[in-house]
């Protein structure tokens, strides 16, 4: 994932020098809609090889049910079924794996800026963040066994600048977000908005998600009511993890990468409508 990463982290501090001028806010929302819509081809093969299978799911699970005793044929009959709908049971997985190292050398590209956007060295990164500790001004000393340590030491060494001015408003991306009116309330208050919107958003798109296989698995007229039941069950449980790990997460890492998150919730919502009114819509009343 390292080359991925590095190859990614060229793209945003492009973007951060040259299409935002600076704004590294804006600098990680427009490079987060880019990732995205590159991937957006594999996404809707994904979103159409579910569709197909749920199609064909029924006669999957009366071949299951009829031959439940005869493993061989019963594989025989599946392969039939595939061949028949022209289905490869792969072309779902094949989308996923290509998306997951993608998505996590993103994470990276955020989380070490010093590392994949500014190709430092581990040598040069200490030199730097002792450097930074030595002439504090006043500020805490940079913990770099804290995992979120290159941001902070990109915004003070003034490779990035990481707060965004909105009016009376201050964004500082580099702060991890938390309720601290000790300090300056104009800094931290805003920056509670970036994860309590990533939770919202992640519930938003989950629930879509879940809609959208719930009324699949019913327009088939299902026979497995057992197995429908704690699929049910296994989603509506997925529709309460997401946002609590998005929240659990946002309050412990510096509130870029929620705005990173959040971005991509965004899309994700209007990238599922979109999916569901133009692609998935046409494709049931083409069968209708």
């Amino acid at each position: 994932m390292g080359i991925i990463s590095q190859f990614l982290g060229q793209i945003l501090v492009f973007i951060y020098e040259n299409l935002t001028f600076g704004s590294y806010g804006l600098a990680i929302i427009l490079f987060t809609i880019f990732v995205k819509l590159l991937l957006l081809p594999l996404t809707i093969k994904q979103y159409k090889s579910s569709a197909k299978m749920q199609e064909i799911q029924p006669l999957i699970q009366e071949v299951q049910r009829k031959y439940k005793n005869d493993p061989e044929l019963q594989s025989q009959e599946m392969m039939k079924i595939y061949k028949e709908h022209n289905f490869s049971p792969t072309s779902g997985c094949l989308p996923t794996l290509i998306q997951l190292p993608i998505m996590f050398s993103l994470y990276y590209v955020i989380r070490e800026p010093l590392t994949y956007m500014f190709n430092m060295t581990k040598e040069q990164i200490e030199t730097l963040v002792n450097q930074l500790n030595q002439a504090t001004n006043g500020l805490p000393q940079i913990n770099m066994k804290n995992i979120y340590f290159q941001i902070e030491a990109a915004l003070r060494s003034g490779k990035l600048d990481v707060v965004e001015n909105l009016g009376f408003i201050k964004f500082d991306l580099g702060k991890i977000p938390k309720l601290n009116f000790t300090e300056d309330v104009a800094t931290y208050l805003p920056l509670l908005l970036i994860p309590i919107l990533a939770v919202v958003s992640t519930y938003i798109s989950s629930k879509m998600i879940m809609v959208r296989t719930q009324n699949s698995k019913n327009s088939k007229n299902s026979k497995n009511q057992k197995q429908d039941d704690m699929s049910t069950s296994m989603n509506k449980s997925m529709l309460f993890v997401g946002p609590i790990m998005t929240g659990i997460i946002s309050f412990q890492a510096p509130a870029a990468l929620g705005l990173y998150w959040l971005t991509s919730n965004v899309f994700q919502i209007i990238q599922q409508y979109l999916i569901n009114k133009l692609i998935m819509k046409k494709k049931e009343d083409s069968d209708s």
